[in-house]
C-alpha cells in the first residue's frame, strides 16, 4: 500500500499538474514553434531529451540544460553537481554514449564560483565525461549556470519520446538507494552516494536497452517528476495513458517523513519513464535491478491522450494532451 495519508487521486492529480516543474514548461511550445526549421539532416530535435543528428550510420547527439535558480540560491556545489548529471541523464535518456561538455557560467561572487566548479567537477569524474570548454561571464549581476552535451548512438539503437504505442506497458525505474537532498526537499540524490562504477553502470542500461530494442520510448525523469515527465512523453507521442498509484517505485515514505504526493513531485538522482512491449517488461525490470535500481510496471498507454491515474477505485485525470499539452509543442 502507498502512503497518501487520506489524498485522493485528485489531489495527486492537481499536485502534479500544478507544480511549478510542470507549469514552467508550458513557455518552451512558443518560442520552439518560432525556431523550427526542418532539415533531411535531423532525425529528432524538440521534444526529445536530446536532438539526433545524422552522421553516416551514426548520430551525434546535442543537448543543452540549465540549473534551476532556486537550487543555485539554496546549493552552489549540489547546481553544480546535478548541471552535468542532468546532462549525462539526457545523452543515456536516448540511449546514447556521453562524450564531452561545454558550459557557461555567470557568476556574482568568488564563493559560489567556486563551490559551482567544485560540483561540476566531481560529477564530471563520477560520470567519467569531461568538461572541455565555454564561456565565463566574470562580472555578472546573478549566478547561472548552463551545460551543453554531446553524445554518440548508433541511429538504430537511439530511443526516442515520441514513438509510444497504445498498449505498451510503462515502466518506471528509480535508484531508491538514497535521500532527500539536504539543500532541496524535492531533489532526491542517489547519485553521490553511489561509487563511480555504479552509476556508470546504471547510465549504461539505457544503451543496453536501446541496442537490443527493448524499449518502444523513454525519458529520463526531470523536473516535473514521474507522473510530469510521462506527460511530456504522451505529449509528443500523441498518446494517453493510465497510471496505478501504488505501483510507483518508492521508499520508505514514513521512514523518510514525507507523503506520497512528496515523493511523486521530485527529481530522481537517477530514474528513467519507459514504454515497453508487454514481452519485455521482466527483462527490462531485470537489467535495471542487476544495477541497483528498482524497476516496475507502473501501467499501460492508450490512444485517449489523457494521462490518468489510479487508486484503489478512484481515478482522476492528471493532463488533458489533447486540449492543453504540457510544452504546447505542436499547438
Amino acid at each position: 500500500m502507498i502512503v497518501v495519508n487520506s489524498c485522493s487521486t485528485e489531489t495527486i492529480a492537481k499536485a502534479v499538474r500544478e507544480y511549478a516543474g510542470v507549469t514552467r514548461k508550458h513557455a518552451i511550445g512558443e518560442i520552439i514553434n518560432s525556431l523550427w526549421i526542418d532539415d533531411p539532416e535531423v532525425i529528432a530535435s524538440f521534444g526529445e531529451d536530446a536532438a539526433l543528428i545524422k552522421n553516416n550510420d551514426d548520430g551525434l547527439l546535442f543537448a543543452a540544460d540549465g540549473i534551476w535558480s532556486k537550487l543555485m540560491e539554496a546549493d552552489p556545489y549540489w547546481a553544480g553537481f546535478c548541471a552535468v548529471l542532468v546532462n549525462v541523464h539526457d545523452i543515456a535518456a536516448m540511449g546514447g554514449k556521453p562524450l564531452a561538455m561545454v558550459d557557461i557560467l555567470s557568476i556574482q561572487n568568488e564563493k559560489i564560483c567556486r563551490e559551482v566548479v567544485r560540483g561540476m567537477a566531481d560529477a564530471s569524474k563520477k560520470f567519467l565525461v569531461p568538461i572541455v570548454g565555454g564561456h565565463l561571464h566574470p562580472d555578472s549581476d546573478f549566478s547561472a549556470i548552463d551545460v551543453a552535451i554531446m553524445g554518440i548512438v548508433k541511429i538504430d539503437e537511439a530511443i526516442f519520446s515520441h514513438t509510444a504505442s497504445a498498449g505498451d506497458r510503462v515502466v518506471a525505474a528509480l535508484d531508491l538507494e538514497g535521500r532527500v537532498h539536504p539543500s532541496c526537499a524535492l531533489n532526491w540524490d542517489s547519485v553521490t552516494l553511489r561509487t563511480d562504477k555504479e552509476v556508470r553502470a546504471q547510465i549504461g542500461v539505457m544503451q543496453t536497452l536501446g541496442r537490443r530494442k527493448l524499449v518502444t520510448a523513454g525519458k529520463d525523469i526531470s523536473n516535473p517528476g514521474v507522473i510530469g515527465t510521462l506527460g511530456m512523453l504522451l505529449e509528443v507521442s500523441e498518446k494517453g495513458a493510465v497510471l496505478e498509484l501504488d505501483r510507483i517505485p518508492r521508499p520508505d515514505l514514513g521512514k523518510l517523513g514525507i507523503t506520497f504526493e512528496h515523493w511523486v513531485r521530485m527529481y530522481p538522482g537517477m530514474g528513467f519513464i519507459l514504454t515497453v512491449k508487454g514481452e519485455n517488461v521482466d527483462e527490462v525490470c531485470r537489467l535495471f535491478a542487476d544495477v541497483g535500481m528498482s524497476a516496475a510496471d507502473i501501467g499501460y498507454v492508450d490512444d485517449s491522450r489523457h494521462l490518468k491515474v489510479n487508486y484503489e477505485e478512484n481515478q482522476s485525470s492528471v493532463f488533458n494532451l489533447e486540449e492543453e499539452g504540457i510544452m504546447g509543442l505542436f499547438d
